[in-house]
Parts: structure tokens; sequence; C-alpha cells
């Protein structure tokens, strides 16, 4: 029996906790200590909110109408300037704090014109720390403000001063200017994406009308300038919006009225493509998840189009109303409001949660969208034939549904039979590969490890379902077999909670075909499986390019790059045991005898074009996975310790519905462009 010490007599090798633990962190220290808590995290999403923080200040300026133009210039060494010709910060002594206002603004948490008074009635700034957030995250920052006759500024390293703001000379300008560098320290990578860039600002340049938004890259030789001015504001938007497609009417409605200290804009317009795009702001922030303005919005014009059929004979009385689903397809909307006090629901402000939004938009849209209607009677007609057309569909694909619910195949009592299941029971684990194929399926069901892994081998390309309402989707017998593997469902009775696999791998082959089917898949989960998508369970597998083989050892490379990288390792081992047999050939009297090649030219002067050159080395390109036996599949792509897979991410869903609408749509102009635009960037065509 083992003697156990008295806890109670011992001291403890814990840590105390006492005053002495509590640690007081003052100015701009609570930043640099915990930068995620303020931008969201150190990553390149962070890195770009350090310029939406400091733009949106200018922004809040000419939302109040005190500023018409905001510069916003990339320079070298990853500087960013961002100019207004706004009132400019003050920059005389402030009361609480007995410093200058502007130095106030710069160092100061929680300090700024947006917390009270009238200095601003709308704003963008999402927690009121914006630009001392940002001073506190770059190891260099200076301001230079112009107003009041003068020239101001003042510099800063990692948010402390340099010294006092001065005044360095007369000016008749007025505005401000804000130059910062990212600290190295805190951002392990700094990178600006100019494309990313160039897509936030245009959509503040829309929700901002008569506003010039210029943006500046000064990295490039010779330099890239955007310019961004709409006098149509978010009515420009929805034209934007719809380039790509075929609008069911001319006229696009339009609205923008002040309600209750509240200003409500929609803009709206019918085409005849079966998704649609709703896209909600408050104070210019984009609310992604929504809330109580898009919920008014939608309840309002679901009311609306109703009245309206009935009171002009296009809904008889035997028929069923209209739903929010049918009145959404096609339907192309932008809904914005601007109020002082936001209500937000989450720090990122993805949901808009002020109550008093909803009635707003819904008594201005309502009134104003009913008085549209009687006024464009032809417009009217149009988008009643689209709406009662979706709800035809709606009925159908709803039976069509309910037939396949009916069988219980999305019950999970009778899987697909060309299904190769996995044993594990737990989503956790277990994987599903959509395999391109009856001879991939083949190699990959031997590969495969089956307690975790299942298979599903896809016969032809799947239904391109861009084109496609979801009663004929479900007739496809592949995408139906997809679906009941899955076990979630599909439209309203989709369920997360019933995923049987908690990773979906593509794995298709690596030619045209392959991604074209790729695209097909990728298309389906993106308008059918979005939840599937925003919580990470979709994967692209990446089966190798080449297999590289010298003398018995075997690489397998991903791309054209990495194959070029692994050649140009086997040349430089082949030239130096080239260089060793050549010192061994040397004789003892001095003389050195150099063999030649057929070239008559000394061997380490030969020079390898190519890879069938390098001798010993054979290189196999893999045009399709059917290529590779059960155990390569699984070595090289199939293997969690070896494989390479992309996680298929959407990080602007409005590049994505575009990218999707010019791909997979039904004009064929905007897609011929594109072919054309990028067709010098394709690679590994076969033909």
């Amino acid at each position: 029996m083992t003697k156990q010490k008295d806890s109670s007599t011992q001291k403890s090798d814990k840590p105390s906790y006492d005053a002495s633990s509590i640690f007081v962190l003052e100015g701009l220290e609570p930043v640099r200590k915990r930068p995620g808590m303020y931008i969201g995290g150190t990553g390149l999403d962070g890195l770009h909110h350090l310029i939406w923080e400091v733009f949106d200040n200018s922004l809040d300026e000419a939302m109040g109408g005190h500023a018409n133009r905001i510069d916003v210039t990339l320079h070298t060494g990853n500087r960013i300037s961002v100019k207004d010709n706004g009132r400019g910060i003050p920059v005389d002594k402030h009361k609480q704090t007995g410093v200058s206002a502007l130095e106030t603004v710069m160092t100061t948490l929680h300090a700024g014109g947006k917390f009270g008074g009238d200095s601003y009635k709308v704003s963008t700034g999402l927690h009121g720390v914006g630009v001392s957030v940002v001073n506190a995250l770059s190891s260099y920052l200076k301001v230079e403000v112009q107003r009041d006759g003068g020239t101001f500024e003042q510099e800063y390293k990692r948010g402390v001063p340099s010294k006092a703001v001065k005044k360095t000379g007369t000016s008749k300008e007025h505005g401000t200017t804000v130059i910062f560098e990212p600290d190295t320290e805190i951002f392990k990578e700094i990178s600006f994406d100019w494309d990313r860039i160039l897509v936030r600002l245009r959509q503040q340049a829309y929700l901002t009308k008569g506003v010039r938004i210029e943006v500046r890259d000064e990295r490039t030789t010779p330099h890239q300038t955007h310019t961004f001015y709409f006098e149509g504001g978010i009515l420009s938007y929805v034209s934007f919006l719809n380039r790509h497609e075929d609008p069911i009417h001319s006229n696009i409605f339009y609205v923008g009225k002040d309600y209750e200290k509240m200003m409500v804009e929609v803009a709206l317009q019918y085409t005849n493509a079966i998704q649609g795009h709703e896209l909600s702001f408050a104070n210019n922030v984009h609310t992604i998840e929504g809330g109580s303005h898009l919920t008014g919005f939608r309840t309002s014009i679901t009311r609306v189009l109703n009245d309206y059929a009935r009171k002009n004979g296009y809904l008889k009385e035997k028929d069923e109303n209209l739903t929010g689903e049918d009145v959404r397809e096609g339907l192309t909307v932008v809904v914005s409001v601007r109020l002082q006090e936001a209500q937000f629901e989450g720090q990122t402000k993805a949901k808009l949660g002020t109550p008093e939004a909803r009635g707003a938009v819904e008594t201005i849209f309502g009134t104003e969208f009913a008085d549209w209607l009687e006024r464009n009677p032809t417009d009217a007609r149009g988008m009643l034939g689209k709406v009662i057309l979706a709800s035809k569909a709606r009925i159908a694909a709803k039976a069509a549904r309910d037939t396949v619910i009916r069988k219980g195949a999305l019950e999970g009592f009778t899987l697909p039979g060309k299904l190769a299941d996995c044993s594990s029971k737990n989503p956790e684990e277990s994987e599903i590969f959509i395999v391109e194929g009856e001879s991939a399926g083949g190699s990959s069901k031997q590969g495969r490890n089956r307690r975790t892994q299942a298979i599903l081998p896809l016969k032809g390309k799947i239904l391109n379902v861009e084109k496609s309402r979801i009663d004929k989707m479900l007739a496809s017998e592949e995408i139906r077999a997809l679906v009941v593997a899955m076990g979630t469902a599909i439209a309203d009775e989709f369920d997360i909670a019933k995923l049987r696999y908690h990773k979906i791998v593509i794995m298709t082959d690596a030619d045209v075909d392959g991604a074209h089917i790729r695209t097909l898949l990728l298309t389906l989960f993106y308008r059918y499986f979005p939840k599937l998508i925003e919580n990470g369970h979709l994967y692209i597998a990446q089966p190798p390019l080449y297999q590289i083989r010298k003398s018995g050892a075997v690489q397998y490379v991903y791309s054209d790059a990495e194959k070029e990288k692994a050649l140009d390792i086997l040349r430089k081992g082949e030239k130096t045991e080239k260089a060793e047999k050549k010192k061994k050939t040397e004789a003892a009297d001095g003389f050195v005898v150099t063999p030649l090649n057929e070239n008559n030219l000394p061997e380490d002067n030969v020079v390898v074009e190519d890879e069938s050159k390098i001798p010993g080395v054979s290189i196999q390109r893999y045009k399709g996975l059917g290529e590779m036996n059960p155990e390569q599949l699984w070595e090289t792509t199939m293997n969690p310790e070896n494989r390479v897979l992309l996680q298929v991410t959407v990080k602007d869903a409005e590049a994505a519905d575009d990218i999707f609408d010019v791909l997979m749509g039904q004009e064929v102009l905007p897609r011929k462009k594109f072919i054309q635009t990028h067709a010098k960037n394709v690679k590994n065509l076969d033909i």
C-alpha cells in the first residue's frame, strides 16, 4: 500500500490567483494582444479588413453629404493610402483627453464622432473602433488633415505617436488622408488582392450614388486605375448583376424614400433565370444573412403580387396563393437601409436585427411597388407570368420530391445499388468519393479504406441544374442516387443533421471531360446544397498528373510546375553523377580522359531539353483515374496521409453566382466571351 501525501499540508505547484494575476492593458495594447477580436483574424481577411476600416470612415463622410470623392491607392512597400475630400478630422484640443482630437481618434478605442451628437446621422462603422485599430496594427501610419485653412500631420509607430500633431502648411482644401503599412509582427503574410479590393469598392460605389471612388495600384508597371461612379445607385447595381441574364421586363423598379429617420432603397428586376439574387445592406454593410429589412421586403412583395394577381385575374379563386419561393425565382433585388442605431446580430454584422427596419421596408416598398405595377401593366404582366410559372413548377417539384420520399430512399432504407458504402455509421469519420466512370469506380472501390470511405460512381455527365428546375433534376438517376446517398434530402426537406458523410469528395479525371463533370457537380452543390459548402463538407480530390520513375524510385507530381521542379532535381543529380565519373578517369600522369557523347561534346556540356533525354527516367501522364491501379489510386489520391484535397469555399457569393451564370446559364454570348478572354491561360487541355 502506497502512502499518500496529505494535500492539505503540501505547498501547491499551481500558480496563485490574486490581484497580481490581473493585467490591465492600456491604450491600444489590447488590439495588438488580441487582434482577432477586432478584425476577425490575422490572415488575409483581417489584412484587407484594415482597408475597409479606413475606407469606411471616408464613406461615412460621403453618406453624410460631406464628401463626394474617395481615392484608395496601393503603394509599393505594402503601404495603402485612403484620401477623401470630407470635413477633415478635427485637430483642436479635446477636453476629455487633453490632446488633439486627431490624436484621440487615432489612439483611443471607442473614440469618434459616431457615439453621440449629430456629427453622423448614419455610419458604416461596425464597432466605432476602426481607424485606431488600424493604427495599432500598423508598423507605420501617417494621417494628414486639411481643414480650417491649414494642413496638419501626425505619424505613428504601432499606434504610438512619434510626436504631437503639427501644422505643416496652409490649404484651401478639406479632407483626410491616411497612409498605413501593416505590421509584419502581426500579419505573417502581407499580400493585398487587387481584384478583391475592386469588388468591394465597386459595391460601395453602387450603394452611395454620386460618389466617385478611384482605386490605383502603383505596384504594377504600368499602374492600374479604376474609377467607380454611379448616378443610378442600386438601380445601376441591379442592371450590373443582370448583365448576363435575360430580363423579363425592361423597366427596373426603384424606390428611395425616408421613413421615420430611416432611408429605404429597393431596386428589383425579374429575369428568365431559375436562381435569384437577393442582396441586402444596412448602412452599406453587406448583411449576408439578411435580417429584419430583408424579411420586410419578402413579406411585402409576396403580399403585393398576390393582391395584384387576384385583382387582375392572373389567379383564379380556386388557385392557391403564390409563396415566397415562387416570387423569388429569377428575382434580382438590392435592399438597402440607412439608420442611426443599427442593431446587428453577431460580431460579423451578417444580420440586421433592428425591428423598426422591417416595418419601414414593408411600408415604403409595399406602397410604391403596388403603385408601380398599376402604372406599368406590361412589366407587371411579365412578372406575373414568371412567378405563376414558378408556382406551377413548385407544385410539380413537390410531387417529384414526394415520390422519392414515398419510396423511402431519403430515409436511408434504400441506398442506391451503385453505392459502395463504408461500414462506419459515424458521419464525422465517414467520407464519400463521387467518382467519374465505372473503371475509376472499380479501382477506387478496391483501393479504398472500406471502413470509412464510400464510393459512388457516376455514369457520364450529370444534368446541368443551372438550366433545370428541381422536378426535372430529380428525374435524373445520377442526381437522385447522389441525393439518396448523402441522406440530407433536398429543398424544403433538406436537413444537414442527416448528412451521412462529413467529407464529400469530387474525384474526376484531369482532362476536359473531368473538368466539365466537376463543374456540373459544383453547380449542383452550390445551387441546391449551399449549406454543405458553408459548413466545409465539400472537397475536390487532386489526383497526380504525372508519375516520374527513375531506377525503381517513383515520384508523383500534381502540376506541370511540380514536374519541372522534380526534373530539375534529377538533372542536377545526373550532372553530379557525371562529374564523379569524370574524376575517376583522371590518370596518374596528370592526363584526363574525357568521355565524348555522340555529338563529340564533353558530357558536362550536354543540355537536357526535355525529360526524355535524362537517362533512366520515364514519365507517365495520367489522363484518367482508370489508368491507375487500386494501390496507386489509394496511395496518391485517397490515403489521408498522402492525398491532396481542396476544400470548396465561397468567399464572395456574388462573384460565384456570376461565374455560374456565365459558364452554366442559358446565354451563349457571355460564355463565348469568357472563353475568348481566358483561353490563353488554359493548361493541360486534351485535344
